[in-house]
């Protein structure tokens, strides 16, 4: 069974596949496919795992398919990888018309559609994300980029794909850890907008760690859901959409203070989000319980609740290459309550370091 939502963008709107085997169902791939090639863009870990599988698929349907196979994990988010792209496209004489596929998960959706966006100014690419976390976020609303010394996503580009393609059947080969890494996504959700989903969360969670494909469908489709609503109003990231990094300035600020890729990417949102809902408790707003309630059911996923001892002042100097600093101001995506976030930048840096030396050992 395949379950359909929609990104509503006008005339740039399209559609999220969310089943078993979909990877094999070239019928939804074929109406978002403008000439009879593709090149899918790839890692070492994915490529033996179900690179043959989409393109038996493809070319039974009569696409050709070249093939870029990257080096896997989040160090490799680079210029110099996303290079290897380029001259793989140009190698083949990609016209404007080709299709890029990313297969794969975060570091492959944000590398393929970057280089989609670059190559020729513009190339249709569709995304089929293969772990939990690209299914439920990274691969829905057009955000691409590659990593910077400085700071993790700060080279990119907003770029809608035609197409995502989310089977979850993908999620039986990802690692225990990637998966609970994925968690931290989905939770996400549920705290900033959507409480009913939180609670069920915490009823099933254990279903989701079992890998339940029916809860996992039901998961995945409820944050892609939440998410595919706020991209429609606000894809650009200048008001609501905002809301979606929960967690993700102190996050960012642990993968770049660790090194890319010490931290998964998940592992570093769980501890970010935590630190948030301290933050958030020492201005007034969550109560005591609210934290602890939120802390549980990260402790149930397996996820880190205390980020890495960096110090509040090498976390503040990360902090302040952040997307949303305005008018040199640091505004952090913050927790009224459990359903409801805000952006804010009322915190006051003493504020801020307290909450950050509360939640990190």
């Amino acid at each position: 069974m395949i379950e359909t939502l929609g990104v509503a963008l006008g005339d740039r709107s399209y559609p999220i596949h969310i089943g078993s085997g979909v990877l094999e169902r070239v019928e939804l791939i074929l109406p978002h496919i403008e000439q009879k090639k593709v090149v899918v863009v790839t890692n070492t870990t994915v490529a033996p795992l179900y690179l043959e599988t989409l393109r038996s698929a493809l070319e039974s349907a009569g696409i050709s398919v070249q093939a870029v196979v990257l080096p896997d994990g989040e160090r490799f988010k680079t210029w110099e990888t996303l290079n290897l792209v380029f001259d793989a496209l140009l190698g083949a004489r990609c016209e404007r018309g080709t299709t890029l596929v990313a297969l794969g998960g975060g570091v492959i959706g944000d590398m393929g559609g970057f280089a989609a966006a670059c190559y020729q100014r513009g190339m249709p690419f569709i995304q089929m994300p293969t772990t939990l976390l690209s299914q439920v976020d990274s691969s829905v609303g057009g955000k691409t980029a590659i990593n910077h010394p400085f700071g993790k996503n700060m080279i990119g580009a907003f770029y809608q794909p035609k197409l995502v393609l989310a089977d979850i059947s993908t999620l039986n080969t990802l690692p225990e850890r990637e998966l609970k890494a994925g968690l931290a996504e989905v939770i996400k959700y549920g705290l900033i907008r959507d409480l009913a989903f939180y609670v069920w969360l915490e009823e099933n969670l254990e279903k989701l760690l079992a890998r339940d494909a029916a809860a996992l469908t039901y998961a995945i489709h409820r944050s892609c859901a939440n998410k595919a609503e706020l991209v429609a109003a606000d894809e650009k990231e200048t008001g609501e959409r905002a809301l979606l990094n929960l967690g993700h300035t102190f996050g960012h600020a642990i993968e770049t203070g660790m090194g890319y890729g010490e931290w998964l990417h998940g592992e570093a949102i769980s501890a970010g989000t935590l630190i948030a809902a301290e933050l958030s408790h020492r201005l007034g707003w969550l109560d005591e319980n609210a934290v602890k309630r939120i802390e549980r059911i990260f402790v149930r996923a397996g996820l880190p609740v205390f980020g890495p001892k960096l110090g509040a002042a090498r976390y503040l100097e990360l902090m302040s290459h952040d997307k949303k600093v305005q008018d040199g101001r640091l505004r952090l995506v913050l927790l009224q309550e459990i359903g409801k976030a805000i952006v804010s930048d009322q915190a006051s840096d003493a504020q801020i370091s307290a909450a950050i030396e509360a939640r990190c050992t």
